[in-house]
């Protein structure tokens, strides 16, 4: 069963009440939230806010980000690994070795990245996070499917298949890849839509209700004559 992690934060509190319960994201750059969902979520996904800096062009204090960690890390909760996006494979891997969780902990499979770097993260992590970069930065493009393609049918020729974690990629539960996990901010961005108000927790339980499928088959994978895929 695919985990559905709704992001935070969720404005106002009696309307985050209502997901109580559910699975939540928090995030770094935006916090409120963090400790109430501790206490009333199942479980929690912490993320970096790497995303949220680099759309703002701004640096995560990686230190600060560990002492935020540290007191609420433990099983279920999990965290992802700091990364660079439109990083080299070498400047993921050093933040990588920064990390001081194990397993506690997810790194980001950016997919502008090759395949051969996933495949290294899947030797040594169980849990690979799936990070939209480059060419492949708007989930669900025409790009971004036969990368998905190719890196699932990369993960299935090892004959393992790691615990995905989509990012930014609820909307894609339903579709034929196998994602064990999955985060978004629909619900607290969009609940409150002016002249089209909804119930969050309508809202979540609908998008709750939309499973992966568990398996992978290999797939044609469609190459661009104008890009070399790797």
């Amino acid at each position: 069963m695919t985990i559905h992690y709704h992001g935070t934060p969720l404005t106002p509190r009696n309307e985050l009440l209502k997901l109580a319960g559910k699975h939540f994201c928090v995030s770094f750059a935006n916090p409120g939230d963090a400790d109430w969902c501790l206490a009333h979520g199942q479980s929690v996904m912490w993320d970096s806010g790497a995303f949220t800096a680099f759309t703002q062009g701004k640096a995560v204090d990686w230190t600060k980000y560990f002492g935020w960690l540290e007191p609420r890390l433990g099983h279920p909760h999990w965290a992802v690994i700091p990364d660079v996006i439109d990083g080299t494979e070498a400047d993921q891997r050093d933040l990588i070795a920064t990390w001081p969780f194990g397993s506690l902990g997810a790194p980001v499979w950016h997919m502008a990245l090759s395949l051969d770097y996933l495949l290294e993260l899947s030797d040594k992590w169980p849990r690979i996070c799936f990070g939209s970069s480059g060419r492949y930065w708007q989930v669900g493009s025409d790009d971004w499917c036969r990368r998905a393609d190719a890196a699932f049918n990369a993960l299935a020729k090892t004959g393992k298949l790691p615990w995905i974690h989509m990012l930014r990629g609820l909307e894609m539960c339903g579709d034929r890849w196998p994602f064990a996990s999955a985060d978004s901010t629909n619900v607290a961005r969009n609940f409150k839509n002016i002249g089209n108000e909804k119930d969050p927790e309508r809202m979540a339980r609908r998008i709750d209700a939309v499973q992966c499928p568990i398996n992978w088959s290999l797939r044609p994978e469609q190459q661009d004559i104008f890009y070399e895929v790797a």
